[in-house]
């Protein structure tokens, strides 16, 4: 008993020391918790607060400061307001503490009033997008203003109806303005007499009718880096007459990549096409809208007359990426059909039924409902053949007969296709082409890696905003982001 007796105190010390432990700690956590946590209104939280918004409106206004350098001496006194007002926002942030902070959020917020005020007043200075979607609606109004002019018989002139979006149609006015600039650096147009390897059907020939100036330089830049013998591949681009010094600039400064060729061409440098052979021209001169839109994918019906000299042409549109060597195009066998192309019936979708009027009897005595549909993008076209089956001369008699668009949608130019390869089309093997990158979020990751070309068909195009973040980089890798236009006109890239 007094052996339990003399340990009694010790085990009384030793309990006093853990609990003066336990609540040692508990006062650290919670003086922690309290430092940490900053209860709103409380002067932290409210230091936080500032420090937050004096550092954001800082980096904006460094940001236009930025900008404003490469501006012209005229904007010196604005780069100075920039300068002074970061700078002041700056040493504030640094100087803020709890103990100042009744006394520094006065003085803060006049600042941040002042970068905001300073930063609204350079937005349409600064933001290209805004510029450019006013560019665009003056352009769009005069070419309605042009189009009614041609109609009342004033114009005799062809106009053609263009629809792009903003950064397109600044990249297209810098290029263009660059040219104004330095016009001995850009050829002015091409020889007279081309070069020999733009005839020679040994090589490999492609067809992009396009005015997007970027989206035909991935298609091309794609392709030659794809190419086992660049060299011996050729691209023929058609646009617009009014874009085709624009593509000759930016080709002039970024050459297709290893040894690839490429031939600018306008519309207009075929003297065939005009109103009395061509109904595509003859339509658009009485004022038919939704031709006059589809202009240039209309004209894919030429690609013989285009190219007399040639056998084989592989079309491509110009929202695809070339991800593996295309020579083999020129070696498939389409068994004496005129194209070849990817089909997309799977089950009873896509079928011509889909594309086409059948209420209409030239529709129904002519063509199956149930018939399979297939794909532009990728198309091999055998032009021997076509000139054989006069393809061309059925094109003009559809489109004569589709005048007041009965038949199909003019503003859609795959029906025509449907209509004028009827029984003349060949399904080429599904890994050539794979489809769905501008409207499917769920297209499988192995398809899209053993794809020859991958298209992003639909509105979600990645030269856009909104386009899918899990393809964007597949277009965006062949992008010369180098060429300083592309920042200058707001490009998502």
């Amino acid at each position: 008993m007094a052996g339990g007796r003399s340990h009694a105190p010790r085990r009384a010390a030793f309990a006093a020391l853990v609990t003066l432990l336990f609540l040692a700690c508990v006062v650290f956590f919670l003086s922690a918790t309290t430092i940490t946590t900053a209860v709103p209104n409380s002067p932290a939280w409210r230091l936080a607060a500032v420090r937050r918004h004096a550092e954001d409106h800082a980096a904006v206004l460094a940001a236009y400061a930025a900008h404003a350098r490469r501006l012209s001496s005229d904007s010196a006194s604005q780069t100075e307001s920039f300068l002074s007002t970061s700078s002041r926002l700056s040493a504030l942030s640094s100087r803020l503490s709890v103990s100042t902070v009744a006394l520094l959020e006065k003085e803060a917020r006049g600042h941040v009033k002042r970068a905001r005020a300073l930063a609204a007043g350079a937005k349409e200075a600064f933001d290209t997008q805004s510029k450019i979607l006013k560019l665009s609606d003056t352009v769009f109004a005069v070419g309605q203003q042009l189009l009614r002019a041609r109609r009342d018989g004033q114009l005799n002139s062809r106009i053609a109806a263009v629809s792009t979006p903003k950064s397109l149609h600044c990249l297209a006015m810098r290029l263009m303005e660059s040219l104004l600039a330095n016009a001995s650096a850009v050829p002015d147009a091409d020889p007279a007499i081309p070069p020999p390897e733009l005839t020679d059907p040994s090589l490999y020939h492609y067809a992009i009718f396009s005015d997007n100036i970027l989206a035909v330089s991935v298609v091309v830049a794609s392709a030659a880096r794809a190419a086992t013998e660049p060299s011996r591949h050729v691209f023929h681009v058609v646009t617009a007459p009014m874009y085709l010094p624009a593509f000759r600039v930016w080709f002039a400064r970024r050459p297709p990549p290893l040894g690839a060729h490429v031939q600018l061409l306008a519309a207009s440098d075929f003297p065939f096409l005009n109103a009395s052979y061509s109904p595509v021209l003859r339509q658009i001169e009485a004022g038919n809208r939704d031709v006059a839109l589809r202009e240039l994918d209309y004209l894919r019906f030429y690609l013989p007359e285009m190219f007399p000299a040639l056998q084989r042409v592989v079309l491509l549109e110009d929202d695809v990426v070339v991800q593996r060597d295309l020579a083999e195009l020129w070696r498939v066998d389409l068994g004496g059909q005129v194209n070849g192309a990817l089909d997309t019936c799977f089950g009873g979708f896509r079928r011509y039924g889909k594309y086409l009027n059948f209420s209409e009897a030239a529709v129904r005595e002519r063509f199956s409902p149930s018939a399979c549909a297939w794909s532009y993008g990728v198309n091999v076209f055998d032009l021997q053949a076509w000139r054989r089956d006069q393809c061309t001369d059925q094109f003009h008699q559809l489109m004569d007969m589709n005048e007041n668009g009965t038949l199909w949608d003019a503003a859609s130019v795959l029906p025509a296709g449907l209509m004028t390869f009827y029984g003349k089309t060949r399904p080429l093997d599904r890994w050539w082409h794979v489809m769905g990158l501008g409207y499917n979020p769920h297209v499988r990751p192995e398809d899209i890696r053993g794809a020859a070309v991958i298209h992003f068909n639909g509105n979600l195009k990645p030269w856009l905003d909104v386009a899918f973040n899990q393809y964007k980089h597949l277009w965006t890798k062949y992008v010369d982001t180098d060429m300083e236009f592309l920042t200058l006109c707001n490009f998502g890239l």
